[in-house]
């Protein structure tokens, strides 16, 4: 019961993750900080919805380490010592920080890398977020070269059938996931019988 309540609360944009996103957020705002939401939360800022509870940032070393130097100990802390990873202590979620420069999935270098939020990101109901070919495009090359990252690929299928994206869509991708997406493409036009 405690689950369908806190799913009912998370699509109607009432669950403690989203506290979370606007306090973070805010700080981010308010410290001048660039970041990009990615992730779960970036895709429903597009239409595609899929509860979550957490919240993913870009963010640069740089605005990691401002971030930090401002919040840490006023209502923030580590995940664990050292980590890029906050805990928002008024509502419990983890924040995921991930930095401008690495790389998805297994972490290697590839042609896709994560991009400087201050270049890139752009703005949707007052967050910063990834423009959604820039999302597609981390989770094909995150689950293509992480085994345990399907869920990525599968997120790029439901996202295709759910906000009915077009085929040319790939084109916009760098080349090392377009014929991933377009195999994807094709797999999100079948649909189970009735």
């Amino acid at each position: 019961m405690a689950a369908a309540e806190e799913a009912t609360k998370f699509f109607m944009g009432k669950a403690e993750v989203h506290r979370a996103l606007t306090r973070v957020a805010d700080e981010l705002d308010r410290l001048d900080i660039p970041y990009a939401l990615i992730g779960a939360l970036a895709l429903s800022k597009w239409g595609f919805e899929r509860v979550t509870v957490d919240v993913d940032l870009l963010l640069t070393a740089e605005g990691l380490a401002t971030l930090k130097a401002a919040v840490l100990g006023r209502g923030y802390v580590e995940k664990l010592p050292g980590s890029r990873s906050l805990r928002d202590l008024q509502t419990g979620v983890g924040i995921d920080v991930v930095l401008a420069g690495g790389y998805p999935g297994d972490g290697q270098p590839k042609p896709v890398a994560f991009p400087d939020p201050a270049r890139v990101s752009v703005r949707r109901d007052e967050i910063a977020v990834l423009p959604l070919p820039s999302l597609l495009e981390l989770k094909l090359a995150s689950g293509m070269s992480a085994p345990h990252r399907l869920k990525d690929l599968a997120d790029v299928l439901e996202v295709i059938r759910e906000l009915d994206l077009p085929r040319d869509l790939g084109q916009q991708l760098d080349a090392s996931v377009r014929d991933k997406y377009d195999e994807l493409w094709q797999a999100a036009q079948v649909r189970d019988p009735e």
